[in-house]
């Protein structure tokens, strides 16, 4: 049983980065001010930690 509590909240966590990298994703393809460099950076990032550099990228955005 603690094994499957172990399971379900490692399945919510990887939910989670994998829905916080796809709005990020979706959110940097939509900002037409990035270079193709610098949206293939944001992408990346998202794909490595999403919570981290959404807030980072969010940072940026506000001050453009």
């Amino acid at each position: 049983m603690e094994e499957l509590l172990i399971y379900a909240v490692l399945f919510l966590l990887l939910l989670g980065h994998t829905l916080l990298a796809g709005k990020m994703y979706r959110a940097v393809h939509a900002n037409s001010h990035l270079s193709i460099k610098e949206k293939n950076d944001w992408k990346l990032k998202a794909l490595i930690f999403p919570a981290y550099y959404w807030f980072q990228y969010q940072k940026e955005v506000k001050q453009s």
